[in-house]
């Protein structure tokens, strides 16, 4: 068997093991769904982190850095800053409205109506991303590996499936901190070879970058490129900003952990934004030709697999299992997350409050597991029947759904935190006027119409109608009609029901309320396992490996394995001793109690 395959198919097991151990973690829909609301804020962190990724990161996004120059690393620092405002005031809001699921802060913020609208607007949208990821991986995983797209769809998603479905977020969080610790080391030690091999930072940017370093090719008109600029700042802040994805950390132990969680996000983000991009700007200075990459499969979209032609080329025999394995990570940690707050959703908005009224936890939890269930089979059927865009690469398709569909329902539930009187309908009346905002751009907008509009006197490029109509056209469409419609609405405001000025009330004095821990033994003992679970399982992949050395490769390229490894070994040593460490605070806490 081909030896890269075999990597994937061991990675695939190990996450298997991961659920397995979790199984027993989750007795509530509370554990379930949201870890019990006592994650520590490293596991956080990282989860928060690998949302924001996916295997488009590794494909899509450096297809265009070949080409794209410095610009395309401005996503990710739009990120970052995202995730530092969360940091400065969100992620304490997201962990102080004390709920299990998101959409019950919208129920609380703007009633039962706009509860069901928000879930069933936001739950579709989340399974159209999953299959989307899903299908885009598959697609170049074939290409590369000749694997039927078919069996990389159906596994991979049956691995996620199965993680989620038995151990429910437990599994899915440390999951996420695994991959991201495996993504992290394997995509640095992947920015040193290149460095390495191109004498120097220099160099390599020199020979890799376009003419315009930090513009790029495809932009003849400067001013548009300033434009999408602003507004990936703009769309990337209410992306990483509202109630809907506040699920990043109400699972956080309290308000500090949810900050802190927040804080790791984003120094993760700028890490790899320093580093993500050297490998493809690398093969930009050595491999300038796709054409020549032998991956025909991919037609179009070959520039894609510019970070796999560097893994295959530059690294030894092995690396580019374990480069498939980080996409994979990259993909699966958003498909996992999504499959848990979809059944969360469905569960605490849906069958609770209509079907279950009283809240039997045994009746939750089986509903919980059916609807992961049920998420997990639409996903992998969707990525089976999903074909590829034509008009736009990965990453066009992936901003076009976050900014046009996805975007109406970020403005009030983000807004709803700073604005108290507004009618109820103000939520699902600004993301009616948001959707025909999106319709109008999406089937109303071509190039000539822009042309003429901007007397423009030659045609724009391919690069600047995809980036004008997947980001800036969306996101200042909903900026000057959207939001003002929902500031609007203030002035129809009345004064609500007494039952709903409770519960806007509640949800007022929640999100201005810290949340604060209280160390008992139980929680310290809580607390000290996932250093002492992750980290034997990171010093169990670091074996793994360590392995690897026994791969025919030169000794530079045993060298590289044996830096992995040492690097996993440590990591986990240490959180095997943290953890070790604080069986003395519970020692004392129980002598003290």
């Amino acid at each position: 068997m081909n030896i890269d395959i075999l990597i994937v198919i061991v990675y695939f097991i190990f996450l298997m093991l991961l659920g397995w151990l979790y199984r027993s973690a989750s007795k509530s829909t509370n554990e379930y769904f949201r870890g019990g609301g006592r994650m520590p804020w490293w596991m956080v962190g990282a989860t928060a982190f690998m949302m924001s990724l996916s295997a488009m990161t590794f494909t899509g996004l450096m297809g265009k850095a070949l080409t794209g120059g410095i610009s395309i690393a401005v996503v990710f620092v739009a990120n970052a800053t995202g995730y530092f405002i969360n940091y400065l005031f969100f992620a304490a809001k997201a962990r102080q409205m004390r709920v299990v699921s998101p959409i019950q802060g919208i129920r609380l913020r703007f009633g039962r109506v706009n509860e069901q609208v928000f879930t069933w607007a936001n739950v579709p949208l989340n399974v159209m991303q999953a299959a989307i990821w899903l299908n885009g991986l598959s697609v170049f995983v074939s290409a590369v590996l000749d694997i039927p797209i078919a069996q990389t769809v159906a596994g991979a998603g049956f691995v996620v499936l199965f993680m989620s479905l038995v151990g429910g977020s437990w599994a899915v969080i440390a999951s996420d901190f695994l991959q991201m610790v495996l993504l992290t080391v394997m995509t640095f030690v992947a920015s040193i070879v290149a460095i390495v091999k191109s004498g120097g930072i220099d160099n390599l940017l020199s020979k890799g970058l376009p003419e315009h370093a930090f513009l790029g090719d495809g932009y003849s008109y400067g001013y548009l490129f300033v434009g999408w600029f602003i507004c990936i700042f703009v769309k990337q802040f209410f992306s990483t900003n509202n109630m809907i994805d506040s699920y990043r950390y109400v699972a956080a132990k309290d308000t500090k952990h949810a900050r802190k969680a927040a804080l790791l996000a984003c120094g993760l983000t700028l890490f790899g934004t320093c580093v993500w991009f050297l490998p493809a700007w690398y093969v930009a200075g050595n491999y300038p030709d796709p054409a020549s990459w032998g991956l025909a499969d991919l037609g179009s979209n070959q520039a894609d697999a510019a970070y796999y032609i560097f893994v295959r080329r530059e690294l030894p025999l092995g690396m580019v299992g374990l480069m498939l394995s980080a996409m994979f990570a990259a993909t699966m940690s958003s498909m996992d997350s999504a499959l848990n707050r979809n059944a969360g959703i469905l569960v605490k908005s849906v069958y609770e409050p209509y079907f279950c009224k009283d809240g039997d936890e045994k009746k939750l939890m089986l509903a919980g597991k059916i609807f992961t269930a049920m998420f997990g089979l639409i996903v992998i059927g969707a990525g089976l029947f999903l074909t590829t865009l034509q008009e736009f690469g990965l990453f066009d398709a992936m901003m076009l759904v976050g900014t046009l569909v996805g975007f109406p329902l970020l403005i009030p539930a983000i807004l709803c935190f700073f604005i108290r009187k507004t009618p109820d309908w103000a939520g699902w009346g600004t993301i009616l006027v948001g959707m025909c905002v999106s319709a109008i751009i999406a089937f109303g907008v071509t190039p000539e119409m822009v042309q003429s509009v901007m007397g423009m006197s030659q045609p724009m490029e391919a690069r600047e109608f995809a980036e004008l109509k997947s980001v800036t056209l969306g996101v200042g469409g909903h900026l000057l009609i959207t939001l003002p419609f929902f500031l609007l609405t203030t002035l129809f405001y009345k004064a609500p029901s007494a039952e709903r000025a409770a519960e806007i009330a509640e949800f007022f004095d929640n999100v201005s309320t810290p949340v604060v821990s209280e160390d008992t033994p139980e929680t310290l003992e809580q607390d000290r396992q996932p250093y002492l679970l992750l980290g034997k399982l990171l010093m169990a992949s670091a074996f793994g490996v360590l392995l690897l050395v026994l791969v025919p490769n030169d000794m530079a390229g045993r060298f590289i394995f044996v830096s992995i490894a040492a690097i996993l070994g440590a990591l986990g040593f240490i959180m095997n001793r943290i953890g070790q460490a604080k069986e003395h605070d519970v020692s004392y806490q129980t002598s003290h109690s």
